[in-house]
C-alpha cells in the first residue's frame, strides 16, 4: 500500500464521483508542473516545472478503476552526436489498473487485502478513493523518450580529430597522412637535426682555431 495520499497533489486523482458502478466513466483534463527528474536522467527529459498536459479517461470496473490517458509536454536534452541542445514535443500514452484494496483480481471482496505480497508489489491501489498517477506517468514518459536523441536524423556529429561540429562546416576535413610515411618523415627530420648540430659544432671549432 502507498503512503497516505494528499488530494492537493496535482498528480493525485479522486474517484469518489465514479463510485463502484462498473461501466461508469469520467473524462478529465489537467495541466501540471513536471516533477523533478522527469525523463532519462542526464540524457533527455521534461524540465522540472514545465507544463505537462494530461487527458485522462477513468472507467470503473469490478476490481478497481482503469485509467487510460495521454501526456503531452516538451522535452529537452542534448544531441548524442554533436552535443548541441535539442528539444522535442513529447506525447506519451499509458493505461493502468488501480485496484480496490479489498478486491481480488476478479473484483470479489476479500477479507484481508495484501495476503499475496508478491502480487501486491506489482499492483497499484486506490486509497480512500484516491490514486497517485506519478509512477505510471514517469514510466510512460521514459518509454516515449528516445534513448539516443539527435538534433536531426542525419546529424554528422563532431570531427574525431579536432571536435569541430561537422554540420556547421560540411567541407571540414584533415589531410590524411600515411602513418608509414609519417614515421619516415620523423626519422628524416631527426637525422637532419643531427646533421645541423654536427655542422654547428664544426663551425664552432673553426672559429676557435681562427681566434688562436
Amino acid at each position: 500500500m502507498n503512503a497516505r495520499l494528499d488530494h492537493r497533489n496535482p498528480l493525485v486523482f479522486d474517484t469518489h464521483e465514479l463510485g463502484r458502478r462498473p461501466g461508469a466513466l469520467q473524462r478529465l483534463t489537467r495541466t501540471i508542473d513536471a516533477p523533478k527528474e522527469f525523463g532519462l536522467q542526464g540524457v533527455i527529459g521534461v524540465p522540472e516545472g514545465a507544463p505537462v498536459e494530461l487527458e485522462l479517461r477513468l472507467e470503473s470496473v469490478m476490481e478497481g478503476v482503469l485509467v487510460t490517458g495521454t501526456a503531452r509536454a516538451r522535452a529537452e536534452g542534448e544531441c548524442v552526436r554533436c552535443l548541441e541542445p535539442l528539444g522535442l514535443e513529447l506525447e506519451a500514452d499509458f493505461q493502468e489498473m488501480f485496484s480496490y484494496p479489498d478486491a481480488d483480481d476478479r473484483g470479489r471482496v476479500i477479507a484481508e487485502p495484501g495476503d499475496d505480497a508478491e502480487d501486491d508489489e506489482d499492483r497499484l491501489f486506490i486509497e480512500d478513493g484516491l490514486f497517485d498517477l506519478e509512477p505510471v506517468l514517469r514510466d510512460a514518459v521514459v518509454l516515449a523518450l528516445p534513448m539516443q536523441p539527435v538534433c536531426q536524423e542525419d546529424c554528422p556529429g563532431l570531427c574525431s580529430q579536432c571536435g569541430a561540429r561537422l554540420a556547421d562546416d560540411p567541407d571540414h576535413h584533415h589531410d590524411a597522412v600515411d602513418i608509414r610515411w609519417a614515421a619516415l618523415q620523423g626519422l628524416a627530420e631527426t637525422i637532419q637535426d643531427g646533421e645541423k648540430d654536427e655542422m654547428s659544432g664544426a663551425e664552432a671549432g673553426v672559429d676557435e682555431k681562427q681566434e688562436k
